[in-house]
């Protein structure tokens, strides 16, 4: 039962992420998300006790998944620790976080949109983002320590100061539906870590 219970309540968390990824949250219905699930409306506060607890939960789950994907290309594998840190950016350049009108990521999606309506959603958003900012500075001090970043740079000034830049960035590739704005972001990043720019060659 337990696992029933699970893998339903995961099934409706998948299921909304899907939708609003594409339309945001307040244009989203919960009766629209439970058609697409196949849930009954019942069923639905079952597993949550309003759309804004079901909110806070598929943030909360999409930052788990997140941060286990961020793990995984910034972990020590031999890779100087600037290289492993341009892989994340790579990743952000890779999806294109997004040029169509539906969206990747779900804090560039949601963070506009929910932190002035949902104190729960803002919370779970700004408390998933610090955490990708920590990881961002350990591996930027790992860079230090292994001379592939100047030792100069305050690792968690520099983590929070590109985090921003690329959260902009992103922002700006959904207004303009083209990747400039991450392109200059890009640069940017190469400029501050002192790595060299092949664009720029």
């Amino acid at each position: 039962m337990s696992n029933d219970h699970t893998d339903v309540r995961q099934h409706i968390l998948d299921t909304g992420r899907s939708i609003i990824l594409g339309k945001g949250f307040s244009a989203v219905g919960l009766n629209e998300i439970l058609s697409a699930a196949c849930v009954p409306k019942g069923s639905f506060y079952y597993y949550f006790k309003s759309k804004e607890a079901f909110g806070a939960a598929l943030v909360e789950g999409y930052l788990f998944d997140y941060l286990t994907h961020v793990d995984a290309l910034l972990a020590p594998d031999g890779a100087p620790a600037a290289q492993r840190l341009m892989r994340y950016w790579q990743s952000w350049m890779a999806t294109g976080v997004s040029e169509s009108p539906e969206c990747n990521c779900l804090v560039v999606k949601l963070s506009g949109e929910v932190s002035d309506m949902s104190e729960a959603m803002r919370v779970a958003l700004l408390g998933g983002t610090n955490q990708i900012i920590a990881r961002l500075a350990g591996c930027i001090a790992q860079g230090a320590a292994d001379a592939s970043l100047p030792g100069t740079l305050n690792a968690p000034q520099t983590a929070l100061t590109l985090y921003e830049l690329w959260l902009g960035a992103a922002l700006l590739t959904k207004l303009r539906r083209e990747r400039s704005a991450l392109d200059a972001a890009m640069h940017a990043t190469r400029r501050l870590l002192n790595l060299p720019d092949p664009a720029a060659a």
